[in-house]
């Protein structure tokens, strides 16, 4: 039998048939945020943090706008224990913010837990027991029956503690870890016992905090485990149902959100993911999310960049390039069509209308980030990221016709350099190739209106002077009519374009022509002070090039390989 052999594994049990309303659900507001940073997340480092690290994260996370943060174990660890007694000692805490310790069922942790709360305004005291059949059978190898014993007597315990600290505002959580591999209803029993000894009201309602301590099956798994669990749980509205995603089939994010529609008040999760194994639910991305779909998220997370620096400096552990949101290739476009759709879009983008981008589900500029990294050209890019470089940086709008001429020479120079073009670099590689300043040079010209606009020119070719004269519909075609009548050569115009440049640029104007010359396709671009003669050098920079051409080639009609000009 080969070891990688799907039939050792069983799919995870359904709950029992219920009324499912989550499905046709849509959110509309933010959940209840708690930062497991300081204590989920600082347990699967491999260097948990340091005092001075911790305090810099809780800074970040109080910053960030999460008004419930989880930040330790005290009861099971020292430098835990200390941090808690600084964040009170030191009046860290803000008056809307409360923080949230961890401990396990048994009367020496919960006594040295409340010990380490003395003096705060306001706590929720986090206890916790396994649940799971493994756990049960094969960890602890008890029944249901003594597993609810063990959760019974902590909750008392908890409540005989509060009691002794009446100035401290308690709020009672109780989570059966492992709920998601737990039977719903023993999960339901035993948290029916729980709240039997705490006895909470609408006014002072306790957390029930359902984990996907081990992610076992698909978000909508779990929004069923939620929604069932809420429909039949008593005294609802005397509970906030809080749930705690991990990752480790990499749905903690759509878990949690699912959730949410199920019925779930809070989130527990961490500022980008870590945590153990895969990592806790990302608190940014699921933020992220509803704020892309025009909801609060009640947090601030317009400095992205912050976040990441103080997260990747505490924990060690680099975010990846494409991380959702923020990650730092997250709003640049590789793809030709990708870049070209971006660009049309932010071209019919109007500042009050919603946001409508192609590939950009929200506007940059909102998290601190811009368009300088949206379009990157290289190999494997297409017509819409020069066209977009060359407009951002130069001011430059690209005709079609002239991008399918550029395409060509652009993706080849980053072939040949084995890396992305900057625009510069772009620019650079449009004017040697479609811009010939020689043989043929403009010295002078001068425009005589009337019926037929005339035109007397002067071109410089080497030592000698050509002065030509025609006459046309417009300075363009009065040139080609003189070039005609000197040259003999039939020279006609496909198709132009001319506009102007902005301050930054050193020509005031720029113009693309595109040129049938003996039945040769020349595709020409030339700058200068006003459209007139830029649009008169582009005509040159053609029969130029299609006077080097042809010299080259004499036999060939079409010397360049040019692409479909449409």
């Amino acid at each position: 039998m080969s070891a990688f052999d799907h039939r050792k594994y069983r799919p995870a049990p359904r709950v029992p048939a219920f009324n499912r309303q989550w499905p046709d659900r849509d959110l509309d507001h933010a959940p209840i945020w708690v930062s497991e940073d300081l204590r989920d997340g600082n347990q699967a480092l491999l260097e948990p943090m340091t005092v001075e690290q911790k305090q810099r994260f809780w800074q970040q996370i109080v910053k960030v706008g999460i008004k419930e943060v989880m930040v330790g174990f005290p009861s099971a660890s020292q430098p835990d224990y200390d941090f808690v007694r600084w964040l009170i000692e030191e009046d860290q805490i803000p008056d809307d913010v409360t923080i949230a310790v961890l401990v396990q069922c048994r009367e020496h942790l919960i006594e040295k837990t409340f010990a380490s709360l003395v003096g705060a305004k306001r706590a929720i005291v986090h206890l916790y027991n396994s649940t799971s059949t493994i756990q049960r059978e094969r960890v602890f190898e008890m029944d249901r029956a003594g597993i609810t014993d063990i959760a019974v007597q902590g909750a008392t315990w908890v409540k005989t503690y509060a009691e002794r600290y009446p100035d401290i505002e308690w709020c009672f959580e109780y989570t059966p870890e492992s709920f998601s591999s737990t039977e719903i209803d023993f999960s339901l029993a035993i948290c029916e016992a729980v709240m039997d000894v705490w006895q909470p009201t609408p006014d002072n309602k306790c957390i029930l905090n359902l984990p996907t301590t081990v992610e076992v099956a698909g978000p909508h798994h779990h929004a069923d485990q939620i929604e069932y669990f809420c429909q039949h749980i008593s005294r609802r509205d005397s509970v906030i149902i809080s749930v705690h995603t991990h990752n480790d089939r990499g749905g903690a994010v759509a878990s949690a959100e699912l959730a949410l529609l199920a019925g779930a008040d809070r989130v527990e999760g961490t500022l980008l993911g870590n945590g153990e194994r895969t990592g806790n639910m990302d608190i940014v991305t699921l933020a992220m999310n509803l704020y892309s779909q025009g909801i609060d998220p009640k947090l601030d997370l317009s400095n992205p960049d912050e976040i990441i620096q103080v997260v990747q400096e505490c924990t060690g552990i680099t975010m990846h390039p494409r991380h959702p949101w923020v990650g730092e290739m997250v709003y640049t476009a590789f793809s030709g069509s990708h870049q070209d759709a971006i660009r049309k879009s932010l071209k019919h983008q109007k500042t009050d209308e919603p946001w409508q981008v192609a590939y950009l589900p929200i506007d940059p500029h909102d998290i601190g980030r811009d368009y300088q990294a949206v379009i990157r050209v290289n190999s494997q890019s297409g017509k819409g990221g020069m066209a977009f470089l060359l407009e951002r940086d130069y001011g430059i709008n690209l005709p079609r016709w002239m991008m399918l001429a550029l395409a060509p020479y652009v993706q080849k120079e980053s072939e040949q350099r084995s890396s992305e073009l900057s625009s510069e670099m772009i620019r650079q590689v449009m004017f040697d190739n479609f811009t010939h300043e020689t043989p043929l040079t403009l010295a002078d010209y001068q425009l005589a209106k009337g019926r037929n606009e005339g035109i007397e020119v002067t071109l410089s070719e080497g030592s000698e002077i050509l002065r030509l004269k025609g006459a046309g519909n417009g300075a363009m075609s009065a040139f080609t009519d003189a070039w005609g009548q000197h040259s003999g050569s039939s020279v006609s115009i496909i198709d132009y374009s001319e506009h102007s440049l902005g301050a930054s640029s050193e020509a005031n104007a720029i113009a693309f022509v595109q040129l049938n010359i003996d039945g040769q396709r020349v595709c020409a671009v030339a700058e200068d002070s006003d459209t007139v003669s830029a649009s008169l050098k582009a005509l040159l920079s053609g029969i130029n090039m299609a006077q080097a051409s042809k010299a080259a080639h004499p036999d060939a009609t079409l010397t360049k390989p040019q692409p479909a000009l449409s």
